[in-house]
C-alpha cells in the first residue's frame, strides 16, 4: 500500500469516527433533553406528579420499566431494528424524566441547575480525554466495573440501613467511577469506529451508555451540591 492509499484509508477512518461520535452525542443530547423536559412537565402538572410520587406502585413500576428497557437495549441490540432501538432509547429517556422529577421535591431548582452545569463540565472534560488520548484504556474496564458493582451493592444494602456515612461514601466512589466510565466509554466508541462500526444502532447504544454515565454523575453530585428545600 502506497503513501496515498494509506492516507486515504486513515482519512476514511477519521470520517467514520467523527460521524459515529456526532451521532452518539446527538442522540445522547436528545435523550437528556427529553428527560429534562419531561421532568419539568411532570413537576408542573400536580395531577401527574402526585400520581407518580404519591403512589409507590406506579413509581416502582416506572423504575422496573426503565431497567427492562436498558437491559433490552444493551442485551438485544443486535436483534433489534434501528427503529425499535431508537424508540426504546427515547422511551427510556421519557420514563427517566418521570422518575427524576422527584428530585424537585427534595432540592431547590437553583442547586439542581448548578449541579447540572458542573456535571456537564466534568462529563465534557472526560469525554474529550477519552476521545483524544493515545493511551489504551482497556485496563480501565475491569477496574471500573468492579467499582460499579461495589457502588450498586452498597447502595442496595444501604436501603435497609439508611446510613448517611455509607451514602456519602457511595456518592464519592460513584462520582469517581462514573467519571472514569465517561472517558472509558468514549474511548470504546472511538475504538468501535476504528473497527469499522457505523450506523444508527451502535450510535444508539453509545448514546445510552454515555447518557447513563451523565445521569449517574449528576445524581451522585447532587448529594453534595444540592441545596435541600426547607
Amino acid at each position: 500500500m502506497n503513501h496515498y492509499d494509506m492516507t486515504q484509508t486513515r482519512t476514511g477512518v477519521i470520517v467514520k469516527q467523527n460521524s459515529l461520535v456526532r451521532q452518539v452525542y446527538a442522540w445522547m443530547g436528545l435523550g437528556l433533553t427529553i428527560t429534562a423536559v419531561m421532568s419539568l412537565v411532570t413537576v408542573s402538572s400536580p395531577g401527574l406528579y402526585n400520581a407518580i410520587v404519591g403512589n409507590r406502585l406506579v413509581f416502582y413500576g416506572l423504575m422496573i420499566g426503565e431497567l427492562a428497557l436498558v437491559f433490552t437495549l444493551s442485551g438485544a441490540i443486535n436483534r433489534l431494528s434501528a427503529g425499535v432501538a431508537t424508540m426504546l432509547f427515547l422511551g427510556y429517556s421519557l420514563l427517566n424524566g418521570l422518575t427524576l422529577s422527584i428530585i424537585f421535591l427534595a432540592y431547590t431548582a437553583d442547586s439542581i441547575t448548578l449541579t447540572f452545569v458542573v456535571t456537564a463540565a466534568m462529563f465534557g472534560a472526560m469525554s474529550v480525554y477519552g476521545y483524544t488520548t493515545k493511551k489504551d484504556l482497556t485496563s480501565w474496564g475491569s477496574f471500573l466495573f468492579m467499582g460499579l458493582i461495589g457502588v450498586v451493592i452498597a447502595s442496595l444494602v444501604n436501603i435497609f440501613f439508611r446510613s448517611n456515612a455509607v451514602s456519602w461514601m457511595v456518592s464519592v466512589i460513584g462520582v469517581i467511577v462514573f467519571t472514569g466510565l465517561t472517558a472509558y466509554d468514549t474511548w470504546k466508541i472511538k475504538a468501535l469506529a476504528d473497527a469499522g462500526e457505523e450506523g444508527r444502532k451502535p450510535a444508539i447504544l453509545g448514546a445510552l451508555t454515555l447518557y447513563l454515565d451523565f445521569i449517574n454523575i449528576f445524581l451522585m453530585l447532587l448529594r453534595f451540591t444540592g441545596a435541600q428545600k426547607d
